[in-house]
């Protein structure tokens, strides 16, 4: 359990940040310069805020009132930074056993440990153990920089933009083991990011953050909407969060189908055994709206909904509320000149077609 309220005042900025969080994945979302890292480094004890309080587990990290400060050793908190930050002379190995090392010197070793194999075996870095970072790709670093903070058996991971510096492929490689990290380790994670399908996938809880300021806490369905702001930028930023389980993989084709209420859903890879939990995350810029069903056509999923509502400004976007059947809610982004051209309108019944190959997902366990 997190419970921080603090001020923090620097040169020409401050933060003012109040928020709890009961565990799984809390992700800290604003553009840069909000205040995300700073608020880490409170939590992790490498600034002193001004004012407040900061508790981990009914512990006091810091209390202005009583002039407490927990030094950052002995919050038994991991870090994980956008550079891996391995020391060079050391093999994967040695970087990985720096983790416990650090935990035996801390002043507060009681709570669960976790081993060696387990960390290892989870972040899948067996075949890495013997190789110094020079010899690692990025997504490689960044695994064994997890594993070198949980070997400090830590009981909060703080992750500062831990997938900014890797190419898209990298970050397909480490999304799913930050998520095993949170359900087959238990750690609770402070998760740091910009990124708004980063923290769609991971996050069950968002704080977000705007010129030091907390705007918005809730859940990523209920925050990551764009609150103002040109249509033409919001459908770069919009994306909506539907709820499915999984139906079954076809291993010819590399394709999962999930069944939700307003039709089945095709998911590149595999997406877990039947009957699995998924999230999917749907950018609003990368759904199509139907009147009726097409005949030829590549989209795969094609999902019954009604418009809730539309939006449209002096620019050529406009943005369609939709309520799926069963009632998730997707926004689409089309031209003002496809809203005008289908004769679109409150209450009319669509079909929301989405390409198989533009949607995220997640296993939810």
């Amino acid at each position: 359990m997190i419970d921080a309220n603090i001020i923090v005042r620097r040169a020409g900025f401050t933060l003012e940040s109040a928020f709890t969080s009961d565990g799984g994945i809390t992700a800290l979302f604003g553009r840069s310069g909000s205040g995300k890292t700073t608020l880490l480094n409170a939590m992790a004890g490498l600034i002193r805020p001004d004012s407040g309080h900061i508790r981990l587990d009914g512990q006091t990290l810091f209390e202005a009132s009583s002039r407490t400060f927990l030094a950052p050793h002995r919050r038994r908190i991991g870090l994980v930074f956008q550079d891996a930050q391995l020391f060079p002379h050391l093999t994967a190995r040695q970087n990985l056993l720096y983790g416990r090392f650090f935990n035996r010197r801390s002043l507060d070793v009681a709570g669960p440990k976790l081993e060696f194999d387990a960390v290892v075996g989870v972040l899948g870095i067996e075949k890495l153990l013997g190789r110094r970072p020079n010899a690692l790709s990025g997504g490689e670093k960044q695994r064994v920089a997890i594993g070198r903070a949980l070997l400090a058996s830590p009981r909060l991971l703080l992750m500062d933009e831990p997938l900014a510096a890797l190419d898209a492929p990298r970050k397909l490689e480490i999304l799913p083991l930050i998520e095993r990290v949170r359900d087959e380790m238990k750690v609770p994670i402070l998760y740091v990011s910009h990124a708004v399908e980063e923290v769609a996938r991971l996050a069950a809880r968002v704080v977000v953050l705007e010129a030091g300021q907390v705007s918005r806490i809730g859940t990523p369905q209920d925050v990551l909407v764009p609150a103002s702001g040109p249509l033409s930028n919001q459908r770069f930023e919009t994306v909506s969060l539907l709820e499915a389980r999984v139906r079954g993989y076809d291993q010819h084709y590399g394709l999962s189908t999930l069944d939700h209420p307003a039709g089945p859903i095709s998911i590149p890879g595999r997406a877990g055994p039947p009957g699995t939990k998924v999230r999917v995350v749907v950018r609003g810029s990368d759904v199509s709206i139907a009147m009726k069903r097409p005949g030829s056509v590549s989209i795969r999923t094609m999902l019954g909904a009604q418009v809730q509502a539309i939006d449209a400004d002096d620019g050529p976007v406009a943005r369609v509320d939709l309520i799926l059947t069963g009632g998730d809610k997707l926004s689409a982004f089309i031209t003002r000149n496809a809203v005008d051209e289908l004769g679109l309108g409150q209450g009319d019944s669509v079909l929301a077609m989405i390409k198989a190959a533009s949607i995220d997902a997640r296993w939810e366990g």
